[in-house]
């Protein structure tokens, strides 16, 4: 009989409790999980504000053998199923958990800040304005501000804004994360 080795396997989480199904997983079931979070600013009715949320809402990775703590997992509060194609739960390649291991360091949230330039969407997060897009013109690092174009009073409008005023309109984990989304470099010798 051959012993199987420890792999990772993706498990699906309820909405918003991948960090109570982490914890779980680890605590009672003693099992290496990897749940990676970013930390980022979100702009709210109560303007800017930092938060918390996963890089893979409603996943996490749990490594194990998995005919030995299949059940468990499935039954460990916060877990909704295991990640299946038909009766097959695949495992998740070790590189890939280790290449993402790379940019997560002990579990902490990866700091994303908003890198602005011209051209760029931005949400106004709060003040008079707060909801509004707008266009920036100019990023002035010097004074934290932001020059940005806002279509009001039936045209455009150069307004000057604090930089914590604003927010990127960039919705896409790519387009926050361009480290995790850039192709892998090709070595070439000569």
């Amino acid at each position: 009989m051959q012993i199987e080795a420890p792999a990772w396997y993706c498990a699906r989480t309820k909405p918003k409790h991948e960090h109570i199904a982490a914890a779980n997983v680890r605590k009672n079931l003693k099992l290496e999980i990897f749940n990676p979070r970013l930390s980022l600013d979100r702009a709210t009715q109560r303007g800017v504000v930092r938060s918390v949320e996963p890089l893979f809402p409603c996943y996490i990775f749990v490594r194990c053998v998995i005919e030995e703590k299949l059940n468990e997992i499935q039954h460990t509060n916060g877990i909704s199923s295991l990640v299946r194609f038909g009766q097959r739960i695949p495992k998740v390649g070790d590189s890939i958990i280790e290449d993402l291991q790379k940019y997560f360091k002990a579990e902490e949230p990866m700091m994303v800040e908003d890198s602005l330039a011209p051209a760029d969407e931005v949400i106004i997060a709060d003040g008079a304005f707060a909801g509004m897009q707008a266009k920036v013109l100019r990023v002035m690092p010097a004074t934290r501000r932001v020059q940005i174009l806002l279509h009001i009073l039936g045209g455009p409008t150069s307004v000057e804004v604090d930089r914590a005023s604003v927010v990127s309109g960039k919705d896409t984990m790519a387009d926050r994360i361009p480290v995790l989304a850039a192709p892998p470099r090709v070595r070439v010798r000569v």
